[in-house]
């Protein structure tokens, strides 16, 4: 009987899992932790390795299906069972033009047999051409879909917009990149703000915390990590540093560099991306005047990082030329009432526009 892969408890609580692609198909030799197939758990992909060498004899689930953990995803043909898709098999599905990975196969341990390729062929090919194109949605995309759907069908979303002065920043960035020199080149405007969160998060803890649904209850987080939102090649991710109100800036910003790196590789872990208590997007360069985050549920707070550029503005009656940013709090209304919610933003705003009080030396060195 060919040997029986099955989703493996992969951990960190995760339950399901979605088949993302398959790295193999029917009838392929295959050998000792080879990558079978992309499994999408919880934002994350992991590739699932082959526990034994052999040849593909069946795929059992298709791509973009959920399963719950232990579902057998493979049948694989070890040496001297005698049960692979054979040889003729495969010719048959070269001539009625059938990919036999999409086949289910019904013979035994799953194996595809002719009378399968047969039935999947009875539909006749694909139509071709038309005035539109059908993109599956898997993966990173469905579970961003699903995410945001969550997000706006549980939470209270209201968002408060306030200006920021970015031009105290500005000079402490051209500063400790000059200091600093290659140490500091990863340091960006993001790093500031997720700095500057730390003692007004600490001030309005309600912006640090969690609405248990099930229990009625408010949940405060001790522990400040902070998400931030990552572009991918597959869609938005939200990797954590953890615990910043333990490091200094130059910390902050290589951990920001080493998550978005890996966020983009597609080699994050799990870990990374779990466990935030608030967030923070930053739309960068193309950001506009302003966006309206979407809260990262179960969290209750986003904070909406906007281009930084030069404005005239009245300082002391004067008109003057300022690094100025928009920032935007989207709140759950149902833990932080707006008058909090924009008392949060203010100290925030106090913070940036004034950083020397709280970036001491050990921040840049």
């Amino acid at each position: 009987m060919p040997f029986e892969v099955k989703l493996p408890d992969i951990g960190e609580g995760v339950a399901e899992g979605e088949i993302v692609r398959w790295l193999v198909k029917p009838g392929d030799t295959v050998r000792e932790d080879q990558p079978l197939v992309e499994v999408m758990t919880d934002k994350a992909n992991v590739e699932i390795p082959s526990p034994r060498a052999g040849t593909i004899a069946a795929l059992l689930v298709e791509e973009g299906k959920v399963v719950p953990v232990g579902t057998v995803l493979v049948a694989i043909a070890v040496a001297g069972d005698g049960a692979t898709a054979t040889p003729a098999v495969r010719q048959i599905a070269r001539e009625l033009g059938v990919a036999l990975e999409r086949v289910p196969g019904t013979g035994p341990g799953g194996r595809i047999t002719s009378d399968d390729v047969r039935r999947a062929a009875t539909g006749g090919p694909a139509p071709r051409g038309g005035a539109e194109q059908r993109i599956p949605l898997r993966g990173l995309r469905r579970t961003i879909a699903e995410a945001m759907r969550r997000s706006l069908d549980t939470a209270a979303h209201f968002t408060f917009v306030a200006e920021c002065d970015m031009s105290a920043v500005a000079a402490h960035l051209r500063d400790a990149r000059a200091r600093r020199g290659e140490a500091a080149q990863g340091l960006t405007y993001l790093a500031y703000v997720i700095k500057a969160l730390v003692d007004p998060l600490r001030a309005f803890p309600l912006l640090n915390a969690r609405l248990d649904d099930a229990a009625q209850e408010i949940v405060l987080h001790r522990d400040l990590h902070v998400g931030f939102a990552t572009a991918t090649a597959d869609g938005l991710t939200v990797p954590v540093v953890r615990d910043v109100d333990r490091r200094p800036l130059l910390s902050i910003a290589a951990e920001i560099k080493r998550l978005a790196a890996a966020a983009r590789d597609g080699s994050i872990a799990l870990a990374d991306l779990k466990g935030a208590t608030f967030t923070v997007t930053s739309t960068g360069a193309r950001g506009g005047l302003l966006a309206t985050p979407i809260i990262h549920h179960p969290q209750v707070a986003i904070l909406g990082l906007h281009e930084v550029k030069k404005k005239p503005v009245v300082v002391d009656d004067a008109i003057v030329a300022r690094e100025m940013t928009n920032l935007s709090l989207s709140l759950d209304h149902r833990v932080v009432d707006g008058a909090v919610g924009a008392d949060f933003l203010y100290a925030v705003i106090a913070r940036l526009a004034e950083p020397g009080p709280w970036l001491d030396a050990g921040d840049i060195t």
